[in-house]
């Protein structure tokens, strides 16, 4: 294994979980990792009640020390230059997974996840979905059964109120990613409920 592992980190627009995204990716960069972050345009450019689009994102970049990718043109080179030893998406929302699975790329990264896929290295999804066991249950089971895609263990977050809801455990995005690079699915996936 070379010396620098280089992440990349993709967010996409489940806004009730970008604290825990500060925290996971303040946590990987004092692991050293290097640190790319990407964004999908929600997450870039739509204020909402838990962040201003333009602080976060500034946030992001101070604590990784990079400038971010914003757009599908600066993500698309992610395939040939190949340059990630695994890619997060964190959070991954239903929306994105259920474009993934389908081979949509209208977004940095979507774009990101098909360009970092064709190099066979490790996708680490960290999902957060109010439907991830309704509509969007096929799409989880089709990406857990796709070669290279790894999951952040996850489980019911609100399960008398939203019973389809599933969200990640980000605190684990660390170790997930150290399994997924040994080729391995941290276990066991499903942790559910949240306290």
């Amino acid at each position: 294994m070379k010396e620098t592992i280089t992440i990349g980190y993709a967010i996409t627009g489940s806004f009730c979980t970008f604290a825990k995204t500060i925290t996971a990716l303040e946590k990987l960069v004092e692991m050293n990792y290097q640190v790319q972050p990407i964004f999908s345009e929600n997450t870039s450019h739509m204020d909402n009640r838990f962040t201003e689009a333009s602080a976060f994102c500034k946030k992001v970049e101070e604590i990784t020390g990079n400038p971010g990718i914003y757009t599908i043109p600066a993500a698309e080179p992610i395939g040939p230059k190949a340059p990630f030893d695994a890619l997060v998406i964190a959070p991954c929302t239903g929306n994105s997974m259920s474009k993934l699975v389908n081979g949509i790329t209208d977004t940095p990264v979507l774009m990101a996840a098909k360009a970092h896929l064709r190099n066979e290295k490790p996708l680490i999804i960290s999902i957060s979905s109010n439907d991830c066991m309704g509509m969007n249950f096929k799409n989880l089971g089709l990406l857990y059964n796709t070669k290279n895609v790894y999951f952040v263990p996850f489980g019911q977050d609100d399960y008398k109120k939203k019973t389809n809801s599933l969200v990640a455990h980000i605190e684990l995005i660390p170790d997930t990613i150290e399994a997924a690079l040994q080729g391995k699915q941290l276990q066991p996936v499903l942790r559910s409920p949240f306290s």
